[in-house]
């Protein structure tokens, strides 16, 4: 029951994961600029949004216009979040808790340590490309004219914190000890079979 128990917490860790990466992946706060005392421009991986007190937001156009980081960040999180729900399919079907493969526990905990490992590999790619963009993002604000470069956004922190939960959930999920069945007590015949067979002779 106990393992039972670590692997429902993995999933719903890995689960808040999941959703944390996809409100990033759809926030307009990757990057942002200011202008002036009031004015704000926010770029985001699929949208950008300008103004002041009143913000207007479109959808960026071309995807060949844009920015490479934009890019290749936006094609890594769509991956990276159909990878978290593969696994979340995957480990499903692994879990103790569910009524999948119970004719067959040791398939059962290979198929929950899989899908774990596929939330650490989803996790783990959420955390490089995110910290792929911030790196060229200081690089494009250090190499030209600081007030009119754009600085990184708090989505980014997002992005962070749902690849660390996923792969958190991923690790509980695939520890061979937490997913492995419980093998049953051997029987020990040592006390039902006898050791000695004395025969007495008496004349």
């Amino acid at each position: 029951m106990a393992n039972a128990g670590l692997q429902l917490i993995g999933f719903l860790l890995a689960l808040v994961g999941v959703a944390t990466t996809m409100a990033a992946a759809m926030m307009v706060e990757w990057k942002k600029q200011s202008q002036g005392k009031s004015h704000r421009i926010y770029e985001g991986l699929w949208m950008s949004c300008s103004g002041n007190e009143r913000t207007t937001c479109e959808f960026h156009d071309s995807v060949l216009k844009l920015p490479t980081e934009v890019q290749a960040t936006r094609a890594v999180m769509m991956f990276s979040i159909f990878l978290s729900a593969v696994a979340v399919i995957v480990s499903t079907v692994g879990m103790k808790c569910t009524h999948f493969m119970d004719g067959d526990p040791k398939s059962k905990s290979t198929v929950a340590m899989i899908g774990g490992i596929m939330f650490m590999v989803s996790g783990l790619l959420t955390i490089i490309i995110t910290s792929w963009y911030v790196k060229m993002i200081v690089q494009t604000f250090n190499n030209s004219h600081r007030l009119q470069s754009f600085e990184f956004g708090k989505a980014v922190f997002i992005s962070w914190a749902g690849g660390l939960f996923t792969m958190a959930g991923g690790a509980f999920l695939s520890c061979r000890r937490c997913s492995r069945p419980q093998s049953s007590p051997s029987l020990r015949g040592n006390n039902l079979l006898p050791t000695t067979n004395p025969k007495s002779n008496y004349v």
